[in-house]
């Protein structure tokens, strides 16, 4: 889909913005005066109103630059009518700076240009928009990076960076972004235009910036903290003096924008290790660990990140050496070898318990994957109680590291809080997530208490409230505590010089708003909402489904690796539009339940149209850090949305396609000849909402089922198959086949006595009532099999299986027959592990392709499928992502651009670069009917690959 492209609704939104009338004018006089887009539309403030952080603030508008000239003029009007902007780039501000309540300035959309890079100087020019993974990949070639690095890299800008100082992982080897800006372009509030460097003759400087500094030289000097690596807070005053250079970029780094917008920046670029190694230490505590990590610093290392144990526990890691805390402590190295010396020769000198050294790439991933999803994984603690930011990333000397850890948890203890340190013990850092009670006015309260008296325990080890993320409106209004009232005031006249008029993110840093306001949780329903799904993680409250969604918005990454390793969000990267991300869709379901933006509940038309897109893949639910489940809620929003009302054609009749392909069954052969007639077909798949590119699937001629009928009944099976509809009605030949290994395998399999079906079509459409009674019936007829056996069922198509295992036991919480039959459902190849772990299956030895169903990868894991695929000589890797055709979404009218750009993204190319010969392997058959329509290539299912060569070995 082109740049920018316009999503579902976009136009609606505008047409309902215009309806409100007080912001007309406004609106008007910014499309005037702005190239790029103007956007007051509902969908667009909704998106807009919440970053990662506790607060919300409603926007007026949405305003997207093209250029420099696109902010002054943006300016120049909002100054006019006293409206606030604050700039905006991936919006995963933890402390709520990333909000505002006039025009939020979208950096993200056009400017984010990747300007030059002189890899000899190691300087590249950006954007503000410019991804920070996007300008490392670009100068990795010449073996260089950019130092800094949040965990939230692969969808942070670097203006967002620059806006909040931003630091990450590798900061005792390579400084905060401050200390890696050479110079910045911005436009201050007063529409002029600054080139900011080191020195006042590099410089263009506010009118009377040079005089306050000569001012108040005595108290820049003696009124910050010293020896503090990771010093965030209030603005960086000291970086103006004229022993320090006069370095007016590295006071603006960490502004927060509240003084101008950034518009190019020229970064310094570092030298990056050939190669890399990863030694974990263990600990008995997080304070023992931190208490070693000064110890490390003289050995030079790349990273000293500090990780506990019950952050761990809540991922299920293992591999790593005993302990209850662990540094993950990185090294350099031009060779393996090298980096692997340096991470041992770490690992000895850190007086650890136990330790372990990786050198192997994936093997660190795997590490570093821990701690980098730890900001959204923290946000539920192991008994699945919600957790908050606020107090993410205070810092102190890392000397004091440990002492503070012993008094911070004491002080958690003593309000009843609880939650789970990590960080950068290197530097003092300590992120934390907290339970906080931010629903109550009690909770409120203690929140406030808690955080005045940690602001003091903080300051008294000489630290500074904010380490990392800057202070927003978390931390802003305690900076008093940390800099005394001149220094603070002081900072109000520094933003006074650039901002005169109070336009720029106000509320934050200078006059800032009071840390108990704007929480984003008080416009929530107080009660429970009445929903079809049981949420059995959330306490069975939708609303606290919603809230899962913190807005890290690692489903905003714009690759996914090609390993089969993720999945989400397959249509925000093809479209490109945040209400197509994850985190756009939560956005605009909290505002939904909110009823202040969006304010027709279940019937918004935003709501629906951001859904649309969504391809149900269920990629969300593993590969969020904190586990959102959009395919669940899109199915709860369109049960609700169409309750009395006539649905779309497509929900009639892919929705219900159980249905008609048994109808269908006994016409099959004249029904396929009339699919192949042009006009006819034409006809079905305009009545039936089926997107005229589609190729209507051939039916079997005959079903599964009726195939095997007169099939020996075993007398005591060791599985049930499950005759799913697609096999039964589709793909016939994968059901045999899989009866042909099992057989091979020494198990015998028994079918359902009667018709059983999962409901996934009647879910994913939204048919909740009609998916429950689908589901009730099937339970009636398995259920004899189950409750006396525990056979596994063996469930050949992966997104049955899945349906099978969350949807069932979620629609039906209160029977217990969902839970067993859910508890039984097995892949192919996790049967044939469990129930014949002593067979040894055909050797096929041939390279594969393919596709990881998502629905595999999301729920059910593909472990057991690597496995035999190993066993069997099967070699290579499926692709991660999404095939896109995804059930009926594909087939749908209006899906087929964001359909193709999923399966462009890996399966294609891939089967395309696939040598002669290589096997196509999909286990899905959407996966394998979306390659046959756009590659022209038949893929099969791996029990169709074993049989073959079982039948071509003979009866073994």
């Amino acid at each position: 889909m082109a740049d920018g492209a316009k999503g579902p609704g976009r136009e609606r939104g505008r047409e309902r913005g215009r309806e409100r009338g007080p912001e007309h004018e406004l609106e008007r006089e910014l499309s005037r005066a702005v190239r790029g887009q103007v956007d007051f539309g509902v969908t667009a403030r909704a998106l807009t109103t919440m970053d990662a952080s506790n607060y919300r603030r409603v926007p007026l508008g949405v305003v997207a630059p093209r250029d420099a000239d696109d902010v002054a003029a943006t300016l120049e009007v909002c100054r006019t009518y006293g409206v606030p902007v604050v700039p905006r780039g991936g919006g995963t501000s933890i402390a709520g700076q990333a909000t505002g309540t006039g025009i939020v300035l979208d950096l993200t959309r056009f400017m984010r240009s990747l300007v030059s890079v002189d890899a000899a100087a190691r300087t590249a020019v950006v954007q503000p928009g410019v991804v920070l993974d996007v300008l490392r990949a670009a100068v990795a070639p010449h073996g260089l990076t950019f130092g800094p690095d949040p965990s939230t890299h692969s969808r942070c800008t670097l203006g967002g960076m620059i806006g909040n100082n931003a630091c990450g992982s590798h900061s005792v080897a390579w400084g905060t972004t401050a200390d890696n800006i050479r110079d910045l372009t911005v436009v201050s509030a007063q529409g002029t235009l600054h080139h900011l460097s080191r020195g006042w003759q590099k410089s263009t400087a506010p009118v009377g910036l040079r005089d306050f500094v000569s001012r108040h030289l005595s108290t820049l000097r003696t009124g910050y903290p010293q020896d503090l690596p990771r010093r965030i807070s209030g603005y960086a005053l000291d970086a103006l003096l004229p022993e320090r250079g006069a370095d007016l970029a590295r006071a603006f780094c960490g502004s927060e924008g509240t003084l101008g917008v950034v518009t190019e920046a020229t970064v310094r670029l570092v030298q990056a290790p050939r190669a890399r190694a990863l030694a974990v230490l263990g600990y008995p505590d997080e304070s023992a660990a931190a208490e070693a990590a000064p110890g490390l610093l003289p050995y030079r290392p790349l990273t000293v990140e500090g990780m506990a144990a019950d952050l761990v526990r809540t991922r299920g890691e293992v591999g790593l050496p005993r302990g209850g805390a662990w540094l993950f402590v990185e090294t350099g190295g031009a060779t393996e070898a090298e980096a692997r010396a340096r991470a041992e020769e770490l690992a000895r000198a850190g007086d650890a318990l136990a330790t372990a050294v990786v050198s192997d790439p994936a093997g660190m991933r795997a590490l570093w994957r821990v701690r980098e999803d730890a900001a959204g994984t923290a946000t539920r603690l192991p008994d699945g109680t919600e957790a908050w930011p606020g107090w993410e990333d205070c810092a102190v000397p890392p000397a004091r590291l440990g002492r503070y850890l012993r008094e911070f948890r004491a002080l958690l203890s003593s309000y009843g809080l609880r939650g789970t340190p990590y960080g950068h013990f290197g530097d003092g850092c300590i992120h934390v997530r907290i339970d906080f009670d931010l629903l109550t006015p009690a909770g409120i309260a203690r929140f406030r208490d808690f955080s005045e008296e940690l602001a003091g325990l903080v300051v008294a080890h000489g630290g500074s409230l904010s380490g990392e993320h800057g202070d927003g409106q978390a931390r802003a209004e305690l900076l008093p505590k940390m800099y005394g009232p001149e220094l603070v005031g002081l900072f109000g006249e520094f933003k006074d010089l650039w901002d005169p008029a109070g336009i720029m993110n106000p509320g934050i840093l200078a006059r800032p708003a009071r840390l108990d306001e704007n929480l984003r949780f008080e416009v929530l329903p107080k009660r429970p909402v009445d929903v079809a799904f049981g949420y059995p993680h959330d306490g069975g409250d939708f609303s606290a489904a919603v809230r899962r969604c913190v807005g890290v918005a690692k489903c905003r990454t714009a690759e996914v690796s090609s390993d089969g390793g993720a999945v989400m969000c397959p249509s925000f990267r093809a479209t490109g539009e945040e209400a197509h991300s994850t985190r756009g869709r939560a956005r605009l379901l909290h505002e939904m339940l909110a009823g202040e933006v969006v304010t027709d509940g279940w019937r918004s038309a935003e709501v629906r149209d951001a859904l649309d897109l969504c391809l149900s893949c269920k990629g969300c639910r593993s590969d969020c850090p904190v586990g959102v489940d959009m395919a669940t809620y899109k199915a709860e929003f369109l049960h609700h949305h169409y309750q009395g009302r006539r649905r779309p054609a497509a929900h009639y009749a892919m929705g219900r396609l159980p249905e008609w392909l048994r109808a269908a069954a006994p016409l099959a052969r004249p029904l396929n000849a009339a699919a192949r007639v042009r006009p006819l077909a034409a006809l079905v798949k305009r009545f039936a909402g089926i997107a005229p590119e589609r190729t209507l699937p051939a039916l079997a001629p005959r079903t599964f089922l009726r195939g095997v009928r007169n099939r020996p009944v075993p007398p005591d099976p060791a599985v049930i198959l499950w005759p799913d509809t697609f096999t039964d009605h589709l793909s016939p030949e994968v059901g045999r086949a899989a009866l042909r290994v099992m057989a091979d395998a020494g198990m015998e399999a028994a079918l359902p006595p009667g018709r059983v079906c999962c409901g996934l079509t009647y879910v994913s459409t939204g048919q909740l009532d009609r998916a429950r009674a689908v589901m009730r019936r099937t339970l009636d007829v398995l259920d004899p099999l189950l409750s006396t056996s525990g056979r596994p069922v063996v469930v050949l198509e992966p997104s049955c299986a899945a349906a099978l295992r969350t949807d069932l036991p979620e629609l039906l919480p209160a029977d217990p027959r969902a839970a067993r039959l859910a508890a039984a459902v097995r892949t192919f190849a996790q049967a044939l592990e469990e129930c014949a772990p002593h067979w040894t299956p055909p050797r096929v030895d041939r390279q594969v392709v393919g596709q990881t169903h998502c629905h595999q990868h999301a729920v059910l894991g593909d472990a057991a499928e690597r496995r035999l695929r190993e066993k069997a000589g099967l070699t290579g890797e499926l692709s991660g992502g999404c095939c896109g055709l995804a059930g009926n979404f594909g087939f749908e009218r209006g899906h087929w651009e964001v359909s193709v750009a999923c399966a462009e993204e890996h399966l294609l190319p891939s089967v395309r670069d696939a040598a002669p010969g290589t096997e196509v392997l999909a286990d899905g058959y959407s996966c394998r009917t979306q390659l046959a329509q756009l590659a022209g290539r038949r893929a099969r299912h791996l029990a169709e690959v074993l049989a073959e060569r079982l039948d071509g070995e003979g009866q073994r």
